[in-house]
């Protein structure tokens, strides 16, 4: 069965091939801000993520027809002391938040929504993470930011980058901070009728 990824993110695409699925890659070119706003009173964060990954998937699901097979759509999103944290985009922004992160635990949130395009059948999960920070210094936070990598990520942070050294506890899929929950992923597919073996690819 074909995937089809209504994702650019480099991270949920490793993921993917990983574990031995190579998917079409599809930009869903949703308005996340005009959906959201959209949604009212859906800024639950575990709503929210739920909303945005249906939105992409069936971006993606109507523009790619039949064809595109099964189509997953995901979004992730950073809960602390309450608070729902996106992408930071500017460096000021990612720094003040990582002096409110270090040396305590907040929340990744990651929704999924999987579609069978043909027939327009679908699942949706949410996997939430608890993820804990070191207590970093100003310099490293500084040094960190300054590399640009948590500028266009949920959280301001990578699992799987340079913020590593800096992340001491998953509680949870540690999958799901990176971009997409695989275990998420297979049940859903399993609830579509496709089992697991049958979107790795026959190359591996």
């Amino acid at each position: 069965m074909r995937l089809t990824l209504a994702s650019t993110s480099p991270s949920r695409l490793g993921l993917l091939r990983m574990a031995g699925v190579e998917p079409v890659v599809v930009a869903p070119e949703v308005d996340e801000v005009a959906v959201a706003a959209a949604a009212g009173e859906a800024h639950e964060p575990r709503a929210l993520v739920e909303l945005l990954a249906v939105a992409k998937a069936e971006a993606v699901a109507a523009r790619s027809g039949p064809e595109a097979g099964l189509v997953l759509g995901c979004d992730s999103v950073f809960e602390f002391d309450g608070v729902v944290y996106g992408k930071p985009h500017h460096a000021a922004v990612a720094r003040e938040r990582w002096r409110t992160m270090r040396g305590r635990t907040g929340v990744l949130h990651t929704g999924h929504c999987l579609i069978e395009a043909a027939t327009g059948d679908r699942g949706t999960a949410v996997v939430s993470t608890e993820v804990g920070f070191a207590e970093v210094s100003d310099a490293e936070i500084d040094w960190y930011v300054a590399t640009g990598e948590p500028l266009p990520v949920a959280g301001a942070f990578t699992l799987e980058g340079l913020a590593a050294p800096f992340i001491t506890r998953i509680d949870g899929d540690p999958h799901s901070v990176v971009g997409l929950s695989l275990a998420a992923l297979r049940e859903l597919a399993l609830g579509l009728g496709t089992a697991w073996p049958g979107l790795v690819s026959r190359d591996r």
